[in-house]
């Protein structure tokens, strides 16, 4: 089974992802590093320290890589907002038919036997598999039925999801449809986050199949919307399957609200710049100063974070500044009714 793991420039969490994949998952896997621009340095390390890894570059791989050494220089913003979509999905289609598709930031904290889970999946016809629901399990993933003794099913039962026509119409409010439902107090602003049971973004055990249903169309720009849009329709014409979505029982992945890949989706008026940051963070690991497995299992403490950053004193990135960016960070998904684990 492949691992895909989305990578852009946090050398220092991949390590940490790439480490945990080798510690806890058991069986026949091939890990595929899929970076859009982490600068080569950092990559060689990688390879040397995984070299069973498989690292695939993006077609703007050189251009992302010079904005990141402008940024260091000029001080030059990345453009967070283009993402290799197509790198993913040509992976994906060259994928193995169940695979996990996360993130550099994202790493396993409990072991997994691969192989069995992959039956199951066969077996009860599982399309996504939930490996983690950061700390929201019951409102995100509700169960419905034991399948094993790793995995419930907790395939959504109350979706409304109507012919694509109808459903296009009330999910972007054409002709005003959702407004109009709304005005009737039939639907509310949380009523579209319950399409997220259908999608995962950084720790989903996929058929391969559905992933592709979920992305296609998706061109260079995140556009969660068109991938829940899509998700929905695939299920409509998946609902008797009462067991389309799962999720297991104890959760093994764990991600960080500690930093972000670029500004781009996380600005807040700050001085604080996570480009920077980044890089602090990058050169520490690159030195061998940094300890991937610090507080582990759960994400690098806080204080071990402002020791690397007192010791530079760069002024887009101190101390003091970065707590404050990473509160908002957080309150960003809390919003969401994310629980954080702090």
């Amino acid at each position: 089974m492949d691992i895909l793991i989305k990578s852009f420039n946090r050398a220092y969490y991949l390590d940490r992802c790439v480490s945990s994949i080798e510690k806890y998952i058991d069986g026949d896997i091939k890990i595929k590093i899929l970076d859009d621009g982490t600068p080569s340095k950092y990559l060689n390390l990688i390879k040397q320290k995984h070299p069973q890894v498989t690292i695939i570059t993006s077609q703007q791989y050189n251009e992302k890589v010079k904005s990141v050494e402008l940024n260091i220089t000029t001080g030059s913003e990345i453009n967070g907002f283009i993402i290799p979509t197509q790198m993913w999905i040509e992976q994906a289609q060259k994928s193995s038919e169940y695979f996990i598709m996360t993130e550099d930031d994202v790493w396993f904290f409990k072991p997994l036997a691969i192989n069995p889970i992959i039956n199951n999946l066969k077996i009860f016809n599982i399309h996504l598999l939930n490996l983690s629901w950061l700390g929201n399990k019951t409102k995100n993933y509700p169960v419905t039925d034991s399948l094993t003794d790793l995995i419930y099913s907790s395939t959504p039962k109350n979706l409304f999801t109507p012919p694509r026509f109808i459903f296009k119409a009330y999910y972007y409010n054409q002709f005003k449809l959702f407004s109009i439902l709304y005005k009737l107090g039939l639907v509310n602003n949380n009523t579209k986050q319950k399409y997220w049971q259908l999608n995962s973004i950084l720790m989903g055990l996929w058929n391969k199949k559905y992933w592709l249903e979920v992305w296609k169309g998706i061109d260079d720009q995140v556009d969660e919307h068109k991938q829940l849009f899509n998700a929905t329709i695939f299920f409509r014409k998946n609902k008797k399957n009462k067991n389309f979505i799962g999720t297991l029982k104890q959760a093994v992945m764990e991600t960080t609200f500690k930093s972000s890949a670029t500004n781009s989706h996380h600005q807040y008026n700050d001085t604080f710049d996570v480009n920077r940051f980044n890089y602090i963070m990058n050169e520490a690991w690159f030195k061998g100063d940094l300890n991937i497995w610090e507080n582990f299992p759960k994400d690098f403490s806080d204080s071990y974070i402002i020791s690397f950053l007192n010791k530079i004193n760069d002024a887009k990135a101190k101390s003091k500044d970065w707590l404050k960016w990473s509160e908002k960070f957080k309150n960003q998904y809390r919003n969401l009714g994310i629980k954080i684990d702090d």
